[in-house]
């Protein structure tokens, strides 16, 4: 079937099929509800051939996310596609594969927590609202700290290099946090560290260092951050602490470069985002927030809710989403292991 596209005498734009069926051949309103009703086979039709014209995911290498998964992922995929995530009384068993993922991904990042304790964090539909709540839980801990201490908590601040993703700009934004931004410079296209701590005040809620930056996938040196923000707070009497921001690399690093310290290996680093639909071999649609521990989490964040059941403790920014892309993490993460993983990863590196 083609589709063309007419112009009425008032304007109104038009979705026509050129070879169809009897039963579209009145043309559809395009920013309208059709009146009547038609069969759902040539509503079918009439949308697949429409999609034909975008472009084809498997040939699409510039959008950073994983765009092929194997067949029975797709049928686990599938057949979760009806399930609210968030009624997680209903869907237990969908609950216990989040946390699995959360406690697997803080073992890679070598989150201090012991073999049989729980570690801190919650899936999210990306790296973008995973940096929204690791921003938020910043600037609540600097807020607290600072009405406890009987000074402003007005102007809160946070440094980063000039090259971090747009979403570091929508979290200052949209949550009043004034960004200072390290500038670049020639053969130089990183955040510098000791810049970085240069700028940092009594009102940085933290330092964000990025592991697989957007501009060429660099990583920036977070133990240099670390080392130098150690020294500054030793000396001021602050607490400034870090988030990486690994959407790109946190499932590289560990696999690739296990000796490189940009992790939780640093005491400075309170969380890291990553994302699952990167290098974590996920379809569009998942991320990752970890927390150091429970104490980098302020629990006036945390909501709990009761009507879908039982007590439900929830911290995101949405609340309906759906559950196929957690239950496909947890595949890719018992299926390739670590060794599969460390393979696939050097052959997309």
């Amino acid at each position: 079937m083609a589709l063309s596209r007419a112009q009425t005498n008032s304007g109104e734009s038009l979705i026509s099929s050129t070879f169809a069926s009897r039963y579209v051949r009145t043309a559809l309103p395009r920013f309208r509800i059709p009146e009547q009703s038609i069969p759902k086979d040539a509503a079918y039709q009439i949308i697949n051939d429409e999609l034909m014209l975008d472009g084809n995911p498997r040939l699409n290498l510039a959008s950073f996310v994983t765009t092929w998964m194997e067949p029975e992922c797709d049928k686990l995929i599938q057949n979760s596609v009806n399930k609210n995530y968030v009624d997680m009384d209903e869907y237990p068993v969908t609950t216990e594969f989040q946390n699995r993922c959360v406690n697997m991904i803080a073992h890679l990042f070598n989150a201090p927590i012991g073999e049989d304790e729980t570690a801190v964090g919650v899936g999210t539909v990306g790296s973008s609202e995973a940096i929204m709540l690791a921003g938020l839980a910043f600037k609540r801990k600097w807020q607290n700290k600072m009405k406890a201490e009987g000074k402003p908590h007005d102007k809160p601040n946070i440094v980063t290099g000039a090259n971090v993703q747009v979403c570091w700009e929508k979290f200052a934004r949209y949550f009043e946090v004034e960004l200072k931004e390290v500038k670049l410079r020639e053969g130089y296209y990183v955040m510098d560290p000791a810049k970085a701590v240069e700028l940092v005040d009594e009102n940085t809620i933290c330092v964000a260092a990025i592991l697989g930056s957007t501009l060429n996938g660099e990583f920036e040196d977070v133990k240099m951050l670390n080392d130098l923000l150690v020294a500054k707070n030793r000396l001021i009497r602050w607490d400034t602490p870090i988030h990486v921001d690994a959407a790109s690399g946190g499932f590289i690093a560990p696999f690739i470069y296990p000796e490189l310290e940009w992790d939780f290996r640093l005491p400075l680093v309170k969380s890291i985002n990553v994302s699952g639909h990167k290098y974590g071999l996920v379809y569009a649609g998942v991320g990752w927030i970890i927390w150091r521990n429970k104490e980098d989490l302020p629990d006036e964040l945390i909501f709990h809710i009761n009507y879908l059941g039982a007590d439900q403790p929830t911290f995101t920014l949405n609340f309906s989403k759906g559950s196929s892309q957690i239950i496909a993490q947890y595949y890719q993460l018992i299926r390739l292991g670590f060794e599969q993983h460390n393979k696939h990863v050097l052959t997309l590196c």
